[in-house]
């Protein structure tokens, strides 16, 4: 320790002999540099000595914290790409002073965690309000932001906890966990709440300074119920509940369709649904068989039967209406949020067992390669044939079939997986990105209380499924295109630059890397290969996958990155999905009853991005309510230790994955051992200076449970111990890539 300081006394005296650049010297130099700088570059310049690198690294770094400049690739730093005058921002946090802080609202890698203190002016904007602003970056100072106008603002409510004080009145204790302000609730505001009851309560003002006042508007139960979580989810996302009385009176009128109007007959069919134990509808059948034109020989002929929701819900209708808002059903452990009453999601769209359903068949064939060559839409009549799980489907394919799948092994099950096979190497062909991200499923008791928290096989029954709706949904896109009907499709596009720049020098430090530029989805997979069975593996697919572009809904074709195909639309569950919905209507087109022509699809641009965002909304809520749940399961466990893997880095702390639950928590950098801990973004580490102890993403790491709040969902770890494997990996090398067999 004295030979540290000893050092570390000596570096200081002579960078204090040495005329160190200042900021404004090191700011001024960067900026003037045409292509990003180095600390060799800076050391160069100012004909620096090497003990001073140090000194001069953390003057860069600290710049680049104040948004000043920006890092890039490995070490080097460049000016930060110069920001609009006007931008959108979204109102991130008001701290205790009343001071407002808001972010870019879409930002890249660079702005990641940039804030703009907001100027007073006349509008009073609360969290996770829009606004219009004119931006302010000072030199080496903080970025300001004025506010033009507001765009958007949020619900002026909170969902929480009600804490109940001796006086009468007491606090809420919010459940979203970026509320850090708890809202007082005086005595004649509480409702009639109960202390520790769940509620949702209005917000009487935004005060100046200090938390803001609220009045209870509704009991919503025990805050530690077991099925609260996803209740408090429902309220905190707004999402719509209850039909409208005009919709359910048209889901209750609605009638079993028959034969007629031109529908086929395909009651003769053996289709069958394959689902999940727990599936709530079944909006899908499937069916194959060796195609017998002898001109495709060893191809097949396939259907996927759909529920005909579009007979059922007419353009404008009520039932539209409440479906177009909800977007989508939202899945929670305890329950569902139908996107269409349950007269119809349950019942008549639902293609239950030897039960006649109205439907819309793809007939789809392929060749031996599992190209598709031919395919035609109609309206249809089925009765399914079974209705069966994954799990039975692939025991009766391996051998051990039970009395519901074994009568339909030869003419259903055994074709499915012929047809499933030509399939999967075209597939394999197309090279798709193979990201491997195992879900967690989170299994209730009949009380609504988590039993167990597992991560089903995936299995190739999992996989026929999968492959036989793109198949549909492909066709469906190009029937649409051919007819030059509106399509609705499925987009991805490729990777966010920003996002790539980000990837690369971690990839780097890996030993693997991208193509420079060009890049498709094989390339994301020649990495993936190169890492499997290391110990970076589950990492390195996390990293792929946050580095993708987000998948949406457009009537404008971008492809689909992800898939590697040049067109594509989701056909195939309209009774959960808005979009399938719409692209059922338009394969009906405008002469058939539900149907829709091209003058209908006025302002599909702006109901693309609506139910885009109702996507988004409802992944958030099923992720939200899964944390709670999770949470409740292991608050009964504080003081155990886990296993576990960082999976973020931030300078407040480390995130870490349980490898038990998948369960997400946060480690924070005081509970780490001690040290002054320095965030190095581009390594995605924290480094000790005095130690040099680093934690990197992907480090493996043991922790202890110190907090579980089912409430807000939020798990708080204590540091036990370190196990770094990114050393033992780079020496070690990529794992080279295996050939493959099939040469194309």
């Amino acid at each position: 320790m004295k030979k540290r300081r000893s050092a570390r006394l000596r570096e200081e005296v002579a960078d204090a002999a040495e005329d160190l650049p200042d900021r404004e010297a090191l700011l001024a130099f960067v900026r003037e540099s045409k292509d990003a700088v180095t600390l060799r570059d800076v050391q160069r310049a100012f004909s620096l000595r090497s003990a001073a690198r140090r000194r001069v690294q953390d003057t860069l770094n600290q710049l680049a914290g104040e948004g000043a400049i920006e890092h890039v690739a490995g070490k080097a730093y460049r000016a930060r790409r110069r920001l609009p005058e006007v931008a959108v921002l979204e109102i991130a946090r008001i701290d205790a002073d009343g001071d407002v802080f808001a972010r870019l609202a879409e930002r890249g890698a660079a702005d990641e965690g940039m804030e703009f203190r907001v100027v007073a002016g006349r509008h009073a904007p609360s969290r996770g309000d829009r606004v219009l602003a004119r931006l302010m970056l000072r030199d080496g100072g903080e970025p300001r932001a004025q506010i033009l106008r507001p765009l958007e603002r949020t619900p002026e409510s909170v969902v929480g906890v009600f804490e109940g004080e001796h006086r009468g009145g007491g606090v809420i204790r919010p459940a979203d966990r970026r509320i850090r302000d708890a809202p007082i609730v005086h005595a004649g505001d509480r409702g009639g709440a109960e202390h520790g009851e769940l509620v949702r309560a209005e917000l009487v003002r935004e005060r100046p300074l200090g938390p803001p006042r609220a009045r209870i508007v509704e009991r919503l139960g025990p805050a530690y119920g077991p099925r609260a979580a996803s209740l408090i989810v429902v309220h905190q996302h707004a999402i719509p509940v209850e039909f409208p009385a005009a919709a359910r009176a048209e889901a209750e009128r609605a009638r079993p369709v028959t034969l007629g109007d031109g529908r086929a007959d395909l009651r003769a069919l053996p289709l069958v649904t394959i689902d999940g134990a727990d599936a709530r509808d079944f909006d899908d059948a499937v069916f194959a068989a060796p195609d017998d034109d002898p001109g495709n020989r060893g191809g097949w002929s396939i259907t996927v039967a759909i529920a005909d929701v579009a007979h059922y819900v007419r353009p404008g209708s009520a039932l539209d209406r409440a479906a177009r808002e909800r977007g989508n059903s939202v899945y929670f452990p305890d329950r569902v949020i139908p996107m269409l009453p349950e007269e119809l999601s349950n019942d008549l769209c639902s293609l239950r067992p030897r039960e006649d359903r109205a439907c819309m068949a793809a007939h789809l064939r392929i060749d031996s390669e599992g190209e598709m060559f031919e395919h035609r839409f109609e309206r249809g009549l089925m009765r399914s044939a079974a209705r069966l799980i994954y799990e039975q489907v692939q025991r009766a394919q391996d051998g051990m079939p039970d009395e519901v799948s074994g009568p339909l092994l030869e003419r259903a099950i055994r074709p499915l997986y012929g047809a499933y096979a030509a399939l999967a190497a075209a597939r394999a062909r197309r090279s798709v990105l193979e990201l491997e991200l195992p879900e967690r499923k989170i299994e209730l008791d009949a009380q609504g209380r988590v039993v167990r928290i597992s991560t089903p096989q995936r299995l190739d029954s999992h996989r026929l499924i999968e492959e036989f709706m793109i198949l549909a949904n492909v066709a469906a896109a190009e029937t649409l295109e051919s007819r030059r009907q509106p399509c609705m499709y499925r987009i991805h596009e490729p990777p966010d630059l920003a996002k790539l720049e980000a990837l690369r020098p971690v990839l780097k430090e890996l030993g693997a890397s991208l193509p420079p530029a060009g890049l498709r989805a094989r390339d994301f997979n020649r990495v993936l290969e190169q890492m499997r069975g290391s110990p970076h593996q589950r990492m390195v697919h996390e990293l792929i996958l946050r580095a993708q572009s987000q998948a949406q809904y457009s009537p404008i074709n971008r492809g689909h990155f992800g898939l590697a195909l040049r067109r594509y639309a989701h056909f195939t569950s309209p009774i959960r999905r808005y979009a399938d919905l719409l692209v059922h209507r338009a394969l009906l087109g405008p002469q058939a009853a539900g149907g829709i022509g091209r003058r209908d699809a006025g302002g599909w641009d702006d109901l693309g991005e609506a139910i885009s965002r109702a996507e988004r909304r409802a992944m958030a809520a099923e992720r939200d309510a899964n944390d709670r749940y999770i949470a409740a399961f292991l608050a009964d466990r504080i003081g155990a230790e886990f296993e576990g893997t960082v999976n973020g880095v931030q300078r407040f702390g480390l995130f870490v994955t349980l490898d038990e639950t998948g369960a997400d928590g946060l480690l924070p950098v005081g509970a780490l051992p001690r040290d002054y801990y320095r965030h190095d973004p581009d390594r995605h580490a924290l480094v000790g200076r005095a130690t040099g102890r680093t934690f990197h993403l992907g480090d493996a790491v043991t922790v202890r449970l110190e907090a579980a709040d089912p409430v807000t969902g939020t798990l708080s770890f204590g540091f036990v111990a370190h196990m770094p494997v990114r050393a033992a990996r780079l020496a070690a090398g990529p794992r080279p890539l295996r050939k493959s067999r099939r040469r194309r």
